[in-house]
């Protein structure tokens, strides 16, 4: 029992933010967060000033070679931080770096629609005409059907069969399924968000529309359209590929490890790919499609937001050259 707790001590230790190096326990408000190009930084405040210290400067000031403790650590952090906003010394890691499983969890809403999506799979393999049912609204009312119901219990009991495990275990494929459907519960909740992020995109094609005649603000405007729409298709296209991947409820079944390890791949990169987007989502729920001052500032706050995440690189370079030549130094603030 002794050599368990010890072990099990160990492993949380390893799971913790630790340094070695007295500068990351010299600052009391020192906290890891990445920028808007997604560098990963450290934060502190010196004096008036906030001081912000790439990760890559901070390796090379403190020479730490590949294999030392504080150089693995901030490989970690930068890990961690695609995951949750911010991180300080003494944190736990994110579950995400540390045991595959997720840091967040989704609502009860999201468990039921994906067991329900799993089981309609079934019967509709069981009919012989499998797909999957996208809509929320017709996936609820189908599998209320008491007919319907009866049928998902006959498709448990005959994917047992084909699955060799014998008609009288069904009980295996149901915790099969639930299984499955605790792991795709992540998606669906993504998804929810992303349904967000679509109401965003439109009220930027409108206001787009909107100021098409405004010579100050046309280029702006055309621009974040155009990138919302990219981010758009970018996140379609993991959506369309986890529903392509499980959209035959046997091979999932059949191969039920490495269908969980490709969920949580998706998973794990829909959700860092959505996470920046939570702050514009509560603004942007407030936004009227009309001119105005307010919506001129946040359509230049989301190109901010944008530009360095959508935009093709080379476009990008051209940008940060631009404004490179037209910045001027930012008052409280020193980057190392």
């Amino acid at each position: 029992m002794a050599v368990e707790e010890k072990a099990k001590d160990v492993k949380e230790l390893e799971d913790e933010i630790v340094f070695e190096h007295k500068f990351f326990t010299s600052f009391e408000d020192l906290y890891f967060r990445l920028t808007d190009s997604m560098e990963p930084v450290a934060v502190l405040k010196l004096a008036t000033n906030e001081a912000i210290l790439a990760f890559e400067g901070i390796k090379r000031e403190f020479n730490l070679k590949s294999d030392a403790h504080d150089f693995r650590m901030l490989d970690k952090v930068a890990e961690g931080l695609q995951f949750v906003r911010g991180l300080r010394p003494g944190d736990k890691l994110p579950k995400e770096v540390t045991s595959r499983e997720a840091s967040w969890e989704p609502q009860d809403r999201h468990r039921r629609i994906a067991y329900q999506r799993l089981t309609m799979q079934l019967v509709t393999w069981l009919t012989g005409n499998e797909h999957v049912i996208s809509n929320v609204s017709e996936l609820a009312q189908v599998a209320d059907d008491p007919q319907v119901k009866k049928n998902v219990q006959l498709a448990f009991t005959e994917a047992a069969e084909e699955l060799g495990l014998g008609r009288e275990n069904r009980d295996e494929v149901v915790r099969y399924i639930e299984t499955l459907a605790k792991e795709l519960a992540y998606i669906e909740a993504l998804r929810d968000t992303f349904g967000e992020v679509i109401k965003i995109d439109e009220k930027l094609q409108g206001l787009r529309r909107i100021y098409g005649a405004d010579r100050s603000m046309i280029e702006t405007s055309d621009q974040v359209a155009r990138l919302s729409q990219r981010a758009l298709k970018l996140f379609q296209d993991y959506f369309d590929q986890v529903d392509a991947q499980t959209g035959e409820i046997l091979a999932m079944l059949k191969n039920i490890e490495n269908q969980i390890g490709y969920i949580r791949e998706v998973r794990d990169a829909l959700h860092c790919r959505l996470l920046p987007w939570e702050d514009f989502i509560q603004v942007w729920k407030t936004v009227f499609i009309v001119r105005s001052d307010e919506n001129t500032n946040r359509i230049r706050d989301i190109y901010q937001f944008l530009a360095p995440r959508y935009m093709q690189f080379n476009d990008w370079v051209l940008v940060g050259q631009r404004g490179m030549q037209k910045s001027k130094p930012l008052g409280g603030q020193m980057r190392w």
